[in-house]
């Protein structure tokens, strides 16, 4: 296996020049360990401020081999951007890139290093507000997802960046967050006009206080902790939506059936500086 160091300076810098690959550029990663060692490099390497994280799942026939259900990949902030009339985004040429409506949460304080076990209600004491938002999915490497986590895992979580759109809410306890108040959190998304996907809040299994609550011990034990003001990017609502260069996307929040925010995208070939 290549040394971990080697593969996040590849990786890192078919990021910042525009690169792309036609196939993965070692033989795929057998754990995540060394995934996470790999991503650790490349997030020095890469140097930018982390802004967030994204939380992705794993397909359940994978969750046992791996001993977990998510993987995550950091939000920089080169790659952020608050909404707009519209919003352009860049994509490799060559490489992959979606589109995913999220709901993000803001981390309200900085969570105990040593702390690497929460429960849902420890996880809500975390958050302090949900936003609409949309994680744009991107890497150099053509098709990421295909290779499995290992890969996605490596490669940043293919994350290529937020926007963040309205605050739909403030959260002060698990129960805002319950199976029943979850309901009224809806999204749709739409590729060059198509509608592509429909979903909610609790679209990822078990709900977001699972998710968060595992982000903030796998982080812990990374002895890269959560920290205030931080946004969690909490996984795909109404699907991976794959775009190309020059397409168009929208995406749409509503609570309660109001329309709290649309999302207007605009898709162009990333250039390096």
């Amino acid at each position: 296996m290549m040394d971990a160091k080697e593969l996040a300076k590849i990786l890192v810098e078919a990021r910042k020049n525009g690169g792309a690959f036609a196939k993965f550029p070692t033989d795929i990663p057998k754990s995540l360990d060394y995934s996470y060692h790999v991503q650790d490099e490349a997030i020095k390497l890469y140097g930018d401020k982390i802004i967030g994280w994204k939380i992705g799942r794993l397909a359940p026939d994978l969750h046992d081999l791996h001993s977990t259900e998510r993987l995550t990949g950091p939000i920089f902030e080169c790659n952020f951007q608050k909404i707009a009339k519209t919003n352009e985004v860049n994509l490799f040429n060559g490489g992959f890139a979606a589109v995913e409506a999220e709901y993000v949460f803001e981390i309200a304080k900085d969570a105990d290093p040593s702390k690497i076990q929460y429960s849902q209600e420890e996880a809500a004491q975390l958050i302090n507000a949900i936003y609409a938002g949309i994680e744009m999915a991107g890497s150099p490497i053509f098709d990421i997802n295909s290779y499995g986590p290992t890969v996605v895992a490596s490669d940043f979580g293919n994350n290529f960046g937020l926007i963040l759109g309205e605050k739909l809410g403030d959260i002060e306890n698990a129960d805002q967050l319950s199976v029943q108040e979850c309901k009224k959190y809806n999204a749709q998304s739409f590729v060059d006009g198509l509608l592509v996907g429909k979903g909610g809040l609790f679209s990822m299994p078990n709900g977001p206080l699972a998710a968060i609550a595992w982000l903030a011990g796998h982080l812990a034990e990374r002895k890269m902790p959560l920290k205030k003001g931080q946004l969690i990017s909490s996984g795909a609502s109404t699907g991976i939506h794959d775009v190309n260069i020059g397409q168009g996307a929208e995406v749409r929040f509503a609570v309660e059936d109001k329309i709290m925010c649309i999302f207007n995208i605009v898709t162009r070939e990333f250039k390096p500086i």
